[in-house]
């Protein structure tokens, strides 16, 4: 049965809310909006027991916010790369990181922060909350309590408080993750399609694939698939990077979100082709197109476990033999971007 699962009215209804309340603080000149969400950082610091990571050196600057949504306050970190101006928008990058993780983390895993300062993009990293999940996970794939819907919904609610306070451009915004924060990526762009113009998923799995705790850990094993969607043409771009050794994420899953993609939009697979840069992990390479345009692509990482390709070697859950999965998923968002 081909199924596609709508937003809660409630949610639907906040996140309107939400925009439109953003948009009047902007043009009246008050900062109502940041006032709040100062007052929402504050009272999550002091409600959570984890101590924030020192966020890494980088040209540019950092900034830590807080977003109100259905799902409560969630704090953000923002990069702002240097000469950044109010009056020029800048394209936004979503980062999300993986369970045990935290903004710091992701970004002295992924270095997306120099790329970023020397391409001339926004970052933001959205941060868990703890008492949401003891292991800083995204749940996605709560869809039954319906918790996945509100985090999705406050990520939106991040991602217009960097655009209407911050400088970031909405019409270029694009959304990626790491394991958890890669399958939250995806569900976010599923459910909000019109809002991003790529999505990127790390060691994830497809929305649809599981709706519970059990589940969840089913699909990591690659023990279920994702359900069908309902044709549509209206989603963004996908990359999925995913290692063929994964022993935490089965390598299955990678193919099984770009085929979901490819299925709702008719897209058919092309020839694989396997690219090796110097002496990093090869990489075999293929494109789901319809009609010549680009609906997925899957990059799958020979011998990759579980771990950021090309990541910080220092770091954990990181990997620097493997192909730069910084550049590959900026890449593939500019070209969106252009688009």
């Amino acid at each position: 049965m081909v199924r596609r699962i709508r937003k809660p009215l409630w949610s639907r209804s906040f996140q309107r809310t939400l925009g439109v309340l953003t948009r009047s603080a902007l043009r009246s000149g008050t900062r109502s909006l940041a006032t709040a969400a100062a007052r929402a950082l504050k009272a999550a610091a002091q409600a959570s027991p984890a101590r924030p990571r020192q966020l890494p050196a980088a040209a540019g600057n950092w900034l830590t916010g807080a977003a109100i949504g259905p799902a409560g306050a969630r704090r953000y970190r923002l990069f702002k790369p240097p000469g950044a101006r109010q009056s020029t928008p800048l394209p936004l990058l979503v980062m999300l990181h993986g369970c045990d993780q935290d903004a710091a983390a992701v970004a002295r895993s992924t270095r997306l922060q120099t790329l970023a300062a020397r391409a001339g993009f926004m970052l933001l990293f959205p941060e868990q909350d703890r008492l949401a999940n003891a292991q800083g996970c995204w749940n996605w794939f709560e869809t039954r309590s319906g918790r996945a819907f509100t985090e999705a919904a406050s990520l939106i609610a991040a991602i217009d408080q960097a655009c209407a306070l911050h400088g970031a451009d909405s019409a270029r915004v694009a959304i990626a993750g790491m394991s958890a924060g890669a399958s939250m990526a995806a569900f976010t762009a599923l459910h909000y399609p019109d809002r991003f113009k790529a999505v990127a998923m790390h060691s994830g799995i497809a929305p649809g694939t599981a709706h519970s705790t059990a589940t969840a850990l089913s699909a990591m094993r690659g023990r279920r698939t994702p359900d069908p969607l309902a044709p549509t043409g209206g989603l963004p771009p996908l990359l999925v990077i995913q290692g063929t050794a994964d022993p935490l994420v089965r390598a299955s899953n990678g193919l099984a979100a770009a085929q979901l993609w490819a299925d709702a939009a008719g897209a058919l697979p092309s020839a694989p082709r396997t690219v090796q840069r110097g002496a990093r992990r090869a990489m075999m390479l293929t494109d789901f197109k319809q009609r010549g345009r680009l609906t997925a692509t899957l990059c799958e990482v020979a011998g990759l476990g579980h771990a950021w390709s090309g990541g910080a070697a220092s770091q954990p859950w990181a990997d620097a033999s493997g192909p730069d999965a910084s550049r590959l998923i900026w890449a593939f968002a500019a070209r969106q971007f252009r688009r």
